[in-house]
């Protein structure tokens, strides 16, 4: 992987969280950041770049007011596609300008990601295979520690009685996360591309279509560290691990519901078809009646 960072338009602090992230999806072997060093604004990148091993690129502005960074990291992007030096790209920006960029990578049949903040316009998000906001990074430990005390028992400690007055109730601590609410639709249009005939599927395919109908598409955005446990907090899914496999399975829990409906229909139908023979019967003795006469 190759990650190339906008200095103008990224946050320094989430630098080492970010490199994190795209781990995830492969060995990052080139790490650059572009930018005008010689600018105040870029001495917040300075101390990181040994620690975290990212090489500085120089770009002077041409113009005042202008800079002329995306130009020179495009055109290094182009040199690594060409040269085949890795086989994906994550490009940091909150910049409309690396559109284009991001669909001749994907064009190559080459892995491409973004991250950037929400702000970014759609066009951008949308040129990448996945793109992640760089909000859901950082609400991640904000998730993680709802989990812990979500998964701690409650235990009620008795009342001490002091002689003291009662002291004054902490409120919890407010955390800065603003969870989404889930777009079970998005959800359930992804689960029926992988499994149109409703057998189940793998949470991890789930995830990828979820990925190609919306290359944002985050759980953190919604409050969950994983697409396992949003889906288990669907009330129609049923997230389980069938025997002998270490994978995990999703699968609608309607479908057991159904089977009742479909046998009481067609036990309807089997009273209609025997009422119409009885009427063709009835209605087939009334010329051998006259006849009679």
């Amino acid at each position: 992987m190759a990650i190339l960072v906008d200095g103008d338009n990224a946050q320094a602090k989430l630098l080492k969280d970010i490199l994190e992230e795209v781990a995830k999806y492969g060995k990052v072997t080139v790490r650059r950041i572009y930018g005008d060093w010689t600018r105040q604004g870029m001495n917040s990148w300075k101390n990181l770049l040994n620690d975290l091993s990212f090489t500085p690129m120089q770009k002077f502005s041409y113009t005042s007011g202008k800079n002329s960074t995306d130009g020179a990291l495009i055109i290094d992007a182009m040199d690594i596609l060409h040269n085949k030096l890795v086989d994906g790209f994550c490009i940091v920006s909150s910049d409309s300008d690396y559109t284009g960029l991001a669909k001749r990578i994907r064009e190559e049949g080459v892995f491409v990601m973004g991250i950037g903040e929400k702000k970014t316009p759609a066009a951008f998000i949308n040129s990448c295979e996945i793109f992640t906001f760089t909000q859901n990074i950082m609400q991640e430990a904000v998730i993680e520690k709802q989990e812990i005390v979500a998964e701690k028992p409650l235990v009620e400690k008795p009342p001490r009685k002091t002689g003291r007055k009662k002291a004054a109730e902490v409120k919890p601590e407010q955390t800065p996360a603003d969870f989404v609410g889930i777009q079970v639709d998005l959800v359930d249009k992804a689960y029926f591309m992988a499994s149109p005939e409703d057998i189940g599927v793998h949470v991890s395919t789930l995830g990828t279509n979820l990925r190609k109908i919306d290359p944002s598409f985050d759980s953190r955005t919604h409050g969950f560290r994983t697409l396992s446990k949003l889906l288990e907090s669907i009330e129609h899914y049923e997230v389980y691990k069938p025997a002998l496999s270490s994978q995990l399975y999703v699968k609608l829990k309607q479908k057991s519901k159904l089977k009742p409906a479909r046998q009481a229909s067609g036990s309807k139908r089997k009273k209609v078809r025997q009422a119409e023979a009885t009427t063709d019967q009835h209605l087939g003795e009334q010329p051998s009646t006259k006849s009679a006469e």
